[in-house]
């Protein structure tokens, strides 16, 4: 028999002897390597019509990165008799339409408040959806909030293989928390967690850039370094617009912020004109800046920056705290201001 003969037959096992997700994963585990189970819990999750590895599956392919299998998991637990399938499988199309942009943050904030279930694995599904829609919105202050609930959310799911995943989700969360708290060896401590914790390259990749950024005021080697590995993932997983986003935003602003821009471009204006305050051109990047719609607190650091505005960099602090509770990139604009001896 060929190998993937012998696999197929052990998937038939695990199927007709309804083993639950987590019992299947623990059999192959003792079997084969890492990666080889991850193909083959893949492969069970698409094929097996058992509700509840319909419901887990859905965890498994969306935190391991597997979209494409996603949509079709959730079509299918869609098409389901069972409510509870139905709801999952709503849940994860708002996960998944968040994770690809299929929608805008205030469109997942409207939608996510139509989704209701009394089950404590949708309830913290739902709050995840939350959180992880105002992070894009950087509305860093409702972090806090989630934390809050966080232990009662978790207390009431009794199943091992889901807190497991939820957990990983946690310590991202937690990353971040603490990164824009600015309490930045707790928050790097947990973001090392999630690598050490995830096989999904997007997640490693996006983890990786964060903590590049957490050395912007630090080194400008090790903050570069995490920048690379970002980029190692993501060519070896083809991830382009995650490649896209390191050449024209990542890199171009933890250069410039260290004045070390030679050989650097990029296709941001925001960024470009950062790259020109560093070279010393700064009327060239107020130029750059005066055309750009300032709804972004950097974008007016970098224009106190051009033009020695110390109000601008007021202002630009007073957002980056008051309306996104992000103390750690707040940094900027008072590191600005001590500089003009203000």
């Amino acid at each position: 028999m060929t190998t993937e003969s012998v696999n197929n037959s052990k998937l038939d096992i695990i199927q007709n002897g309804k083993l639950s997700l987590a019992h299947a994963i623990s059999m192959l585990s003792v079997q084969h390597d890492e990666q080889t189970v991850l193909n083959l819990v893949r492969k069970l999750c698409m094929q097996s019509n058992e509700n509840e590895i319909m419901k887990k599956g859905l965890e498994f392919l969306y935190m391991n990165g597997f979209y494409e299998d996603l949509q079709l998991l959730i079509d299918k637990n869609i098409k389901s008799k069972s409510k509870s399938n139905n709801q999952w499988a709503a849940a994860y199309q708002l996960m998944l339409d968040r994770k690809l942009n299929r929608l805008s943050p205030p469109e997942i904030i409207h939608r996510v408040t139509t989704l209701q279930s009394e089950e404590p694995g949708i309830i913290c599904l739902i709050e995840f959806l939350k959180i992880s829609t105002h992070y894009d919105m950087r509305n860093f202050g409702k972090l806090g909030d989630f934390l809050d609930k966080q232990p009662y959310l978790f207390a009431a799911v009794d199943d091992p293989f889901l807190l497991s995943f939820f957990n990983i989700r946690l310590c991202e969360i937690l990353f971040t928390y603490y990164w824009v708290r600015n309490e930045l060896i707790m928050a790097r401590k947990y973001a090392f967690r999630v690598l050490n914790l995830t096989q999904n390259p997007r997640t490693k990749a996006a983890i990786n850039i964060n903590l590049a950024l957490t050395y912007t005021f630090d080194t400008y080697k090790q903050g570069m370094y995490h920048l690379q590995e970002a980029t190692k993932v993501a060519k070896k997983h083809g991830l382009m617009d995650i490649i896209y986003k390191i050449q024209n935003n990542n890199i171009p602003f933890i250069s410039a912020h260290h004045g070390r821009v030679e050989g650097v471009s990029t296709s941001d204006p925001s960024e470009l004109a950062h790259i020109e305050i560093a070279k010393g051109n700064h009327k060239k990047a107020e130029d750059i800046l005066r055309k750009l719609s300032f709804d972004s607190p950097f974008q007016q650091y970098y224009l106190g920056l051009a033009t020695n505005d110390k109000d601008l960099l007021h202002q630009s602090h007073n957002n980056f705290i008051n309306k996104r509770s992000d103390h750690f990139f707040g940094r900027l604009p008072i590191l600005a201001l001590q500089e003009m001896g203000a």
